[in-house]
């Protein structure tokens, strides 16, 4: 497990992620819930990216660790929160497990043969963290939580995206390798100061998918009560306006750092709550 003194902080950073993680709109309580799962996650996937040695078994630690914070005694600050957290909202405990087994799978898969694949690890990855986020809200449904799914292996996508470089850089192809080699790119390729047209169609081509995820978000957010309603809307902009970023730079994710502006995210935020109207 990397070193814990670095979170001290690690809360103050959830303002600088692209997609909002806790609202200010929201009510104290549950945006602290929701910082204490974004304190988890950023822990999680630290412990899988950064931590010296053996990973698997800093992985295993921080499961045990886990075990500990459900039973309230947690011995690190981050945990600590969580497990007050998990003692309030009643959460169940496996979105929690998935989340680091999605790590584990980083030490040991590190490209994808296709879009089904990647999916599958956005099963681990990306949508128990939304699944969590209905719970906390205290508004998971098998229908909502379906919504939730598509949104966040929408994000995840979006995310691969952008940090194609950052993940080459650990020796991880998030792009699907057969669509890669539909349009004759290599991973040489991915590697280039900026992208080539082959590999701007591929983009475009994973940007698509993505977006068509994403729509979930509108029809998840007209069930909702008008707080988490915007809240749970802004994970979908999010998403949307960085596809926006990306298709604005030619889809050259390579040269480009495609992060989108606030006012953009904004923007999107509305066009997602007027297509999904929100009459519960």
């Amino acid at each position: 497990m990397p070193d814990l003194d670095k979170y001290d902080g690690i809360y103050s950073q959830a303002t600088d992620e692209n997609f909002p993680v806790a609202s200010r709109l929201l009510p104290r309580p549950v945006r602290a819930d929701l910082l204490a799962l974004y304190g988890f996650a950023r822990l999680t996937d630290d412990t899988g990216d950064e931590s010296p040695g053996d990973r698997l078994a800093a992985l295993d630690r921080l499961e045990s660790e886990l075990d500990r914070a459900v039973a309230g005694d947690a011995t690190d600050p981050v945990m600590r929160r969580l497990s007050d957290t998990i003692a309030r909202r009643s959460l169940s405990i496996q979105p929690f497990r998935d989340l680091i087994e999605a790590n584990r799978m980083d030490q040991r898969v590190r490209r994808y043969a296709t879009f089904e694949d990647l999916v599958g690890y956005c099963r681990l990855s990306a949508n128990p963290v939304g699944r969590i986020v209905l719970e906390i809200f205290g508004v998971a449904t098998p229908e909502r939580v379906a919504w939730s799914d598509d949104v966040c292996t929408g994000l995840q996508v979006v995310e691969h995206l952008q940090d194609v470089a950052e993940d080459l850089a650990q020796d991880r192809i998030y792009i699907p390798l057969d669509d890669l080699a539909s349009q004759g790119c290599t991973e040489a390729d991915l590697r280039a100061r900026s992208a080539s047209p082959a590999v701007r169609v591929v983009v475009a081509i994973e940007a698509a998918r993505a977006r068509r995820l994403l729509g979930s978000g509108a029809p998840l957010a007209a069930t909702l009560a008008p707080r988490p309603r915007i809240a749970i809307a802004g994970f979908s902009a999010g998403g949307m306006a960085a596809l926006d970023d990306i298709a604005r730079a030619g889809f050259d994710v390579l040269e480009h750092r495609c992060r989108p502006q606030r006012s953009r995210v904004l923007l999107r935020l509305a066009q997602v709550l007027a297509r999904g109207g929100g009459t519960r």
